[in-house]
């Protein structure tokens, strides 16, 4: 039994907007983050990928991109929407169409997927996404057997409420000095979202303060977690893996 702490640190929304895209590569760069997942649709998209073809340890995974909500006075209303998510054939459609911009983009296959807002974890997205996990081999967030994700980095409540302290420097040493024998996935969202009509904005400024600081690259060391990526999961995908969420 393999008795390593593997961590896999994976960037949401790459390509979304210039000020994102800047985020995640100080995170990668002076960071801890190992991973990205790339939203195909918006035109910082193809500076994104033009960075992860020239940066190849940073693994890059798909980010179903069909729709933003927020919430306001308790009631979830669209930001934007890019097709029904009631509607199966347009759903599948849209989900290929992403696929293959993210090959011509990147020029291979997505070493995971994931979407935006978690809107796989619903019919009829989670069937197709699971297909095009089952057929590319590559996990899928939260429906992969073999892998897990933590959720202890993230700043609002599932209503949107701010609740900032879970993203501090503390609380993430906490959530590492924790972390169990195997493999965890841990998202996060950090960024310049100045350019961005987002319901998860002002957060992603601190996730990025945070994700850049010395103590918890240190904090990372004096655990021994060994930092890795999605594209060594086929390897690690046979020891150990645990939730932390």
């Amino acid at each position: 039994m393999d008795h390593h702490r593997y961590l896999i640190v994976n960037a949401d929304d790459f390509g979304q907007s210039p000020g994102i895209n800047r985020g995640i590569i100080e995170a990668h760069e002076r960071g801890i983050v190992t991973s990205a997942s790339l939203m195909t649709r918006w035109l910082a998209a193809g500076e994104a990928a033009l960075y992860a073809k020239k940066n190849p340890k940073l693994s890059i995974g798909l980010h179903l991109d069909l729709g933003e909500w927020i919430c306001r006075n308790e009631t979830w209303t669209p930001l934007y929407t890019v097709v029904s998510l009631e509607d199966k054939a347009a759903v599948e459609r849209e989900v290929y169409r992403q696929l293959e911009a993210f090959r011509y983009l990147i020029g291979k296959e997505p070493t995971h997927i994931n979407s935006h807002q978690h809107v796989h974890m619903r019919e009829p997205l989670r069937s197709v996404a699971l297909n095009l996990s089952d057929a590319l081999g590559i996990p899928l967030r939260n429906l992969c057997p073999a892998v897990h994700y933590s959720m202890n980095f993230y700043g609002q409540t599932h209503d949107g409420q701010p609740v900032r302290m879970q993203i501090s420097l503390d609380r993430l040493i906490e959530t590492l000095s924790t972390l169990p024998k195997g493999l965890t996935v841990l998202p996060c969202h950090p960024g310049y979202a100045d350019d961005l009509n987002t319901m998860y904005q002002r957060e992603r400024a601190e996730e990025l303060k945070v994700l850049c600081d010395p103590r918890l690259q240190a904090a990372v060391k004096n655990f021994g977690i060994e930092l890795c990526s999605f594209a060594d999961w086929k390897i690690l995908r046979t020891r150990p893996i645990h939730y932390t969420g």
